[in-house]
């Protein structure tokens, strides 16, 4: 018998931001045990930050000056995960780290945000590395998306976030 998972989605309160209504759509179907708020811009995303008080965010990259964005989160403690496709490179990735992003994902892996989102927060939760956890996922997706020795530059940096390809 397969152990059963806790969903740590059930009833959150998420600030999803993005500038393409679909992948709102996208967002709020997956992530349908919790309560998604949309926002389409960073004027309209930063003031929801002001005034409500979420329990996660998702933010996308470009369109919406995400990396600002995850700054006001993490400023407020709001657990944020950083979204992307067009910005899916090792500086947006580590400057996602830099600013207390929980993870990045690509935008490609939208079907399975629920999957991953609750894994991630259930490795929070506990005080786990939600980055090793990532890594663990998604490593072969960066290898195969970002230019050949990509982490190569600040071997130190990576492993201390998980990644532990061989240097």
């Amino acid at each position: 018998m397969a152990a059963e998972v806790t969903s740590h989605l059930t009833g959150l309160s998420v600030l999803a931001v993005d500038d393409e209504k679909d992948i709102l759509d996208t967002i709020e179907d997956v992530l349908d045990a919790a309560k998604v708020d949309r926002a389409e811009d960073y004027d309209s995303a930063s003031q929801k930050l002001k005034d409500t008080k979420y329990d996660l965010a998702i933010l996308d990259i470009m369109g919406v000056n995400g990396l600002e964005l995850l700054v006001e989160a993490v400023n407020k403690g709001i657990p944020t995960v950083m979204l992307t496709a067009h910005a899916m490179n090792p500086e947006t990735l580590k400057a996602s780290i830099n600013k207390g992003a929980l993870a990045y994902l690509p935008k490609e892996e939208l079907t399975r945000l629920d999957e991953l989102v609750n894994e991630l927060l259930e490795a929070h939760k506990k005080g786990n590395s939600t980055w090793r956890l990532l890594f663990e996922r998604l490593g072969g997706f960066f290898e195969k998306t970002f230019n050949e020795g990509w982490d190569t530059e600040d071997p130190e940096f990576w492993q201390s976030y998980g990644y532990l390809r061989n240097f």
